[in-house]
């Protein structure tokens, strides 16, 4: 073998190498471009809008690699589903390309409700757009402070702010209506429990003025009002009238008390 590389000139075993050494090379590249699919294009498929776990499958059945770059929560669009996909649809890009989706997350996160209390009407519906929560109805009551929020509420109670609710929650207003000057037979308050007697107030715009207390009482809310001040007559049977925004005021007891007959006193026949 060394004798038929010696018998030629210098100048031919120089030839032969560097054309050995091209066609290594070029056979070196074919194996490498079968290796990692060289030249191999596919086109990406459309996975927005799907549930994550197909399209995960989808991606990778076709020869994709998948990863889940963010995780994200949109209530106008479908839990757990892709919402964002990189490279676009329909892209065409070189095949074991990595495919980048964004995912819509299957539960709310929770966020703080905002204060709105004490806030004009309009600017507390921002807020609650801002703050990624619904309004679920506005209540009017009697107050001065008309066009205001006076009380938050959540699910029918009171909620603070800062208090952490899913997102996407409904929240009522309960708005101050302003007083107006209606005029109102004084109502008859003596014989209800005192709970009774402050919502029915605070339902015809009536102020709750001073509470007085007979005894010891362990329980306000369900003691009896025995006694209010201004009565329902006054000493000649006349029913007397209150406006809108004025106070009562109520005397309470643990036990209930005779109650005193509010009826106009019957006028004596005198022949």
């Amino acid at each position: 073998m060394f004798k038929f590389i010696t018998s030629r000139p210098l100048w031919v075993n120089i030839i032969a190498a560097i054309v050995l050494a091209l066609l290594l090379l070029f056979l070196f590249l074919k194996m490498l471009g079968f290796l990692t699919k060289h030249g191999a294009y596919l086109k990406v498929p459309a996975v927005t809008g799907m549930q994550t776990d197909a399209a995960v499958k989808l991606l990778e059945k076709q020869g994709f690699e998948v990863y889940i770059q963010d995780s994200v929560f949109t209530d106008t669009a479908k839990r757990g589903v892709v919402l964002k996909q990189l490279p676009d649809p329909e892209a065409t890009v070189k095949i074991n390309r990595t495919v980048f989706i964004t995912v819509n997350r299957y539960s709310a996160p929770l966020i703080e409700m905002p204060r709105l209390e004490g806030q004009n009407l309009s600017f507390a519906l921002k807020i609650l757009e801002r703050n990624h929560l619904k309004l679920e109805d506005t209540v009017y009551r009697p107050d001065f402070m008309a066009g205001s929020v006076l009380e938050q509420q959540y699910n029918g109670l009171r909620i603070a702010d800062k208090t952490k609710i899913p997102w996407g929650s409904r929240i009522t207003l309960i708005i101050g209506g302003g007083l107006e000057e209606k005029i109102i037979t004084v109502p008859t308050l003596t014989g209800m429990s005192f709970l009774e007697a402050r919502s029915y107030l605070e339902e015809i715009g009536i102020g709750l003025g001073g509470v007085i207390a007979d005894g010891i009482i362990t329980d306000t809310l369900s003691a009896f009002v025995f006694k209010q001040s201004p009565e329902r007559f006054d000493i000649d049977g006349i029913q007397l009238t209150i406006r809108s925004g004025q106070v009562m005021d109520v005397w309470i007891s643990q036990q209930m008390k005779i109650i005193k007959d509010t009826l106009p006193p019957q006028k004596k026949y005198i022949p």
